[in-house]
């Protein structure tokens, strides 16, 4: 008997899950799920250090340009679970959308298959999981906000954002688009949308997960500013 062949897609939303077990729990899921069901996983499509709040996705959309090529047959994609597709339950209906209107299959470890079935019931249910997903999110946000503001009431600092050469490889980054706005040969000097464009087609990420703009560019560009005491 030929077994059907998928994609899978994995996604953590922190660097502490990146280099944890998050991946690794995903996709052992994944693949169990896959055997259980004759079902041969050709390839695991991994989303690192994007929340699942937001709707851009370079590898979803990577898996979904893929799919919508079509020349290996592949029509079925299989997560873990549903909030590990989408905390937020708008960002899940707009996801679910885009896999319905292309004629796709999603299917979940966990919940199960006929993820995108429009009964009812199913939608219903396919509501209720993503709005508790939904809620767990909100509230581990309130959490973390009452226990800095519990901080700072006893007088103490809390820390706030790092800046960017804080982060890892924040100050390689800086560095490669300051040499990226260097003057070419001829004396013209790049833009910031062109340097931008060549670091979204280098898939290169800002350090929060997302795709360069003009106004990240021009940012990173500057000189840091100097503390005031």
């Amino acid at each position: 008997m030929t077994k059907s062949i998928a994609y899978g897609y994995v996604r953590v939303s922190g660097k502490g899950q990146i280099d944890g077990d998050g991946f690794d729990r995903q996709e052992q899921a994944i693949r169990q799920y896959a055997e259980t069901n004759g079902i041969e996983v050709t390839r695991i499509f991994r989303e690192e250090g994007v929340s699942g709040t937001v709707e851009k996705r370079p590898a979803l959309a990577r898996m979904m340009v893929d799919l919508e090529e079509n020349g290996h047959g592949i029509k079925a994609v299989i997560i873990e679970k549903m909030d590990r597709l989408a905390r937020d339950l708008m960002v899940q209906e707009a996801i679910i959308r885009d896999f319905q209107k292309s004629g796709f299959d999603l299917l979940s470890a966990t919940e199960g298959s006929d993820l995108l079935g429009n009964d009812p019931t199913r939608k219903l249910v396919r509501q209720m999981m993503g709005a508790i997903a939904e809620y767990d999110k909100s509230m581990t946000v309130e959490k973390l906000r009452a226990a800095r503001e519990r901080i700072r009431a006893r007088g103490k600092k809390c820390e706030g954002r790092k800046s960017i050469n804080e982060t890892e490889g924040g100050t390689d980054l800086v560095h490669r688009i300051k040499l990226m706005l260097r003057k070419r040969k001829d004396g013209s000097k790049p833009t910031l949308a062109e340097v931008a464009t060549q670091l979204n087609q280098a898939n290169v990420m800002t350090v929060t997960g997302k795709p360069f703009t003009v106004a990240n560019v021009h940012k990173l560009s500057q000189p840091p500013r100097k503390s005031m005491r």
